[in-house]
């Protein structure tokens, strides 16, 4: 028997990188034209953003509350978990998620406002990033159009983005673990599929919370 440290990430992949290619083919054949809706909410966002206020903020996080029960439902539960038995306690989290932020839309919500301080620049390239950039990944590196990942129809650019409206808050900690921890799971996991796409999920919350904290050290300085 093998001694555990001669095991590789890819040891304990569950499917084929192209079971998992076209799992994402067939649920995007499946739900088309809702990539279009999705990503028209992908551009409200940005137009809400413009104009920061507490209906606006109200409505982002009720927009990205609804995105997210339906990602862990429709591709986390429905598609999924089939090819991966570890996506099922991941459907949890991902309501959970869908929770605060419907919560935050509720009450009192955080205020998301742009800036061009580092925290506002990194927010906005990573929502930029989910919409515009990651749906082109998948021809970029010799894949069909058709497995394409789309913000608000799979995870991973719903996460990124995710990650990127919330560093344009002061307080984004109590919402910020899910996404982080998504994307930390899928980058392990695209590594093992030798995906490129996994530098992207890896790094992104790296470059999140250095930003932030960043933001916070100046802060702190201008207030002294």
């Amino acid at each position: 028997m093998p001694e555990w440290w001669t095991y590789g990430l890819s040891d304990f992949l569950l499917f084929s990188p192209r079971t998992y290619y076209r799992l994402l083919q067939h649920h995007n054949e499946a739900l088309w034209p809702a990539q279009v809706f999705s990503g028209g909410l992908g551009l409200w966002i940005l137009l809400l953003l413009r104009g920061p206020s507490p209906r606006h903020s109200r409505m982002i996080s009720a927009i990205l509350a609804a995105l997210w029960a339906w990602v862990g439902w429709a591709f986390l539960r429905q598609r999924y978990a089939t090819i991966n038995w570890a996506a099922s306690y991941a459907v949890p989290l991902f309501a959970l998620e869908a929770l605060l932020f419907g919560w935050n839309a509720a009450r009192r919500p955080h205020i998301y406002r742009p800036s061009r301080e580092a925290g506002g620049l990194v927010g906005i390239s990573l929502l930029v990033l989910s919409l515009a950039i990651y749906p082109l990944l998948s021809a970029l590196f010799g894949r069909p159009w058709r497995q394409a990942e789309v913000f608000g129809i799979t995870p991973d650019p719903t996460a990124l983005g995710t990650l990127g409206v919330l560093m344009l808050t002061e307080r984004p900690w109590s919402l910020m673990l899910v996404p982080i921890l998504w994307c930390l799971l899928s980058g392990a996991t695209l590594l093992a599929m030798g995906s490129p796409e996994a530098w992207i999920q890896l790094s992104a919350p790296f470059v999140a919370i250095g930003a932030i904290a960043w933001r916070r050290r100046q802060q702190k300085i201008a207030s002294s």
